[in-house]
């Protein structure tokens, strides 16, 4: 790499990644602002600000070129704005949901917002990245922030315990990552994962290679909660704060997705994969929805919908076509949405004092009529998961099982759809608790009022209901997963 005139491209470079540039520069001036100006009101606006501005700048990029900057380390163009348009919505949403909850529960850190547009800008470099050193300060980045936020509330009895649960197992499956990227670098030469099917070629080290490559999935099937290597995913999702809960079960799957769609297509050969990710497919959508349905509390049962929804995505991986890929592009998408929404309705209805760690479904019972809007938007967010029509969760899946069936895939896209009406049994279980169920005796006393609904909080939440039915019934939106998503992703072979 010759970087004798690594300054001359630097302002073009810093001008591509415009949207992680103030994702970080942001974040820096919220710690030294808050040095000077304690938990200052206006922190919030200003990261809600820096990422509004991001989601902006990507979306006007979202039919450029493919390219890369910064020598090749990162992707920009077409496929890299809309994953970080996906991770840039959902920190937006995560920011705008976070500031009232953490008010109300008497945490108003200002670092929550640094440590959120630090993460983003993590997982927008993990998403976007075209060699393993990005990947892996990308995913660190990421990591360590997200370790933070998960026990940011030391008072309460679950966050510390989830906090280092996530980072040891997060270290230990981040060893396994550099050891995959050592055998990987020492079998090819290279570090471009465009250029590691040649480099494989010129050194012949198939066997270092492969096991490199299966180290390294090992790693990114831990980030996306994949069984069997989920087992962190429950404890850490139900002892976190809530939007941050949220958070984590959307930006960071987008962001590692994206980067294993970018590894499998450059570096890895499909035909030695496929059937292992559709192997890997099916018993994470089966694990996730069947012990899904024994929970009792509501962010444990998300937690292990969560890992469902990994299934899913990989369902489109595992067809190993610009369909298949583009299809897993548009879950992410509506995934994100909609699982924010679910999580920031059970904030707003949070009590019990401990993030929601110790609160259960039956303590809910009645809330619909007592706070009909989060009921409605609760039922919204819980059909959209199922895959009811004309919601886009129903399209979502559509998106990663068509390209599935034209792969040869069918048997899995029937597990698939299988395991989709396993999880109505306890989505569904969720609105007839809010709906159906009366409220148990005393509970109102016990429980105290319920909290008030911020206005600009409340706003996100039907705006993310607002979402789901366009993206489900806006025309023709789904013909772009055969003709206009493939070209943001990097099997395109040409800019239409």
């Amino acid at each position: 790499m010759d970087l004798t005139h690594a300054y001359d491209s630097l302002g073009a470079d810093l001008l591509t990644v415009l949207s992680m540039a103030l994702a970080t520069g942001a974040g820096l001036i919220i710690i030294v602002w808050d040095a000077f100006r304690r938990n200052a009101p206006g922190i919030p606006w200003l990261a809600a600000a820096a990422l509004a501005g991001g989601v902006v700048w990507e979306a006007l990029h979202l039919s450029a070129a493919p390219g890369t900057a910064f020598f090749g380390m990162v992707r920009t163009g077409g496929f890299a704005a809309f994953v970080n348009l996906i991770i840039l919505t959902a920190t937006l949403l995560t920011v705008v949901l976070s500031e009232p909850y953490f008010r109300r529960i008497r945490h108003e850190f200002a670092e929550v917002y640094a440590l959120l547009l630090f993460a983003a800008a993590g997982m927008m470099l993990l998403g976007t990245a075209n060699n393993l050193v990005s990947i892996f300060v990308g995913l660190e980045t990421m990591s360590i922030s997200l370790y933070i936020l998960a026990g940011l509330v030391r008072e309460s009895q679950g966050g510390p315990e989830s906090a280092l649960k996530y980072f040891l197992l997060g270290a230990f499956s981040t060893g396994f990552f550099l050891y995959g990227i050592a055998l990987l670098y020492g079998a090819t030469g290279t570090m471009y994962l465009p250029d590691m099917a040649a480099g494989l070629v010129a050194t012949g080290s198939t066997a270092l290679f492969w096991a490199g490559a299966g180290l390294l999935l090992i790693g990114f099937l831990f980030k996306v909660s994949a069984v069997p290597f989920h087992m962190w995913t429950p404890d850490v999702y139900q002892g976190a704060p809530t939007t941050i809960t949220g958070f984590m079960s959307t930006a960071s799957k987008g962001s590692a997705f994206s980067s294993l769609i970018l590894v499998l297509y450059y570096a890895f050969p499909l035909e030695r994969w496929g059937l292992m990710l559709a192997v890997v497919a099916v018993v994470t959508m089966v694990v996730g929805n069947v012990i899904a349905l024994v929970q009792t509390n509501v962010k444990r049962m998300l937690a292990y919908s969560s890992i469902a929804h990994a299934g899913y995505v990989l369902v489109g991986l595992a067809a190993g076509t610009p369909e298949g890929y583009a299809g897993a592009l548009i879950y992410l998408l509506v995934y994100s949405v909609m699982n924010i929404g679910a999580f920031g309705v059970i904030a707003m209805l949070e009590w019990d004092g401990q993030e929601g760690s110790a609160q259960t479904l039956e303590s809910l019972a009645g809330v619909g009529y007592r706070r009909p809007l989060l009921g409605v938007l609760m039922g919204m967010f819980m059909f959209s998961l199922t895959g009811f029509p004309p919601l886009a969760g129903f399209f979502g899946k559509v998106a990663v099982f068509a390209p599935a069936i034209d792969a040869g895939l069918s048997w899995l896209v029937v597990v698939g759809v299988l395991a989709s009406a396993v999880s109505a049994g306890y989505y569904l279980r969720i609105l007839w608790t809010f709906w159906m169920r009366p409220a148990p005796e005393g509970a109102a006393a016990s429980q105290g009022p319920p909290p008030p609904a911020p206005g600009l909080a409340a706003g996100a939440l039907v705006l993310c209901a607002v979402l789901l039915l366009v993206l489900g019934l806006l025309p023709g939106l789904y013909e772009l997963t055969g003709s206009y998503f493939p070209a943001l992703a990097p099997v395109a072979a040409a800019i239409p």
